[in-house]
């Protein structure tokens, strides 16, 4: 635990001594891949997230995919069960309000409210990854809770995880959790890496 620590505190670190501009560029980058990637072309339903505290911001894309009519969304605290997501509709017209953690989220209206499993892909937050398509986050667990359904049913239908990332986030190697649900791939500046089939 001391050195998952130790590694969030170097990621963190890292990831905030980029400049506005190269994180800009590099998520530019990251985006450009994401549009020729056949899982976003072939998705109705696709949510990403707003990029804070040195994250890679996702979010133009989300202006790209309402362009295309598919329907978008951002992740939204669960008003009932604590420390999972649901995910609220969004449009590029949409009013944004910060949550308790002073993240960027929709007022979840319970009409515009959908679970993960209904998406056909989400764009995921992370602090670092590895080939495996393991992913270190924050520490809060919230995406690991809420996609739990793809651990417990492999065969199911469920939403292409696709985490977003600069390329310097990539270790060698995570050590699993029983919880973790992995990624199905990362888009980061420098391409996609595929680490599930």
């Amino acid at each position: 635990m001391a050195n998952l620590t130790a590694l969030r505190k170097t990621l963190k670190r890292q990831r905030q001594s980029l400049t506005d501009v190269e994180r800009r560029n590099a998520a530019d980058a990251a985006i450009t891949h994401i549009l020729h990637h056949p899982r976003y072309r072939s998705a109705n339903r696709l949510a990403a997230f707003i990029g804070t505290n040195g994250e890679l911001d996702p979010s133009p894309l989300l202006y790209h995919a309402a362009a295309l009519n598919k329907s978008c969304y951002l992740p939204v605290l669960h008003p009932f069960l604590k420390g999972r997501l649901w995910f609220c509709h969004w449009q590029p017209d949409i009013t944004l309000h910060l949550n308790r953690f002073n993240i960027p989220e929709p007022l979840p209206h319970w009409h515009k409210l959908i679970a993960a499993r209904y998406l056909d892909l989400i764009i995921v937050p992370l602090l670092g990854f590895d080939n495996q398509g393991r992913r270190l986050g924050m520490g809060g667990g919230f995406y690991d809770r809420t996609l739990a359904f793809v651990n417990r049913n492999r065969y199911a239908t469920r939403p292409f995880l696709l985490g977003f990332a600069h390329h310097s986030q990539q270790v060698t190697s995570l050590v699993p959790n029983t919880w973790d649900v992995p990624l199905d791939a990362v888009a980061t500046d420098k391409g996609i890496l595929i680490t599930r089939t």
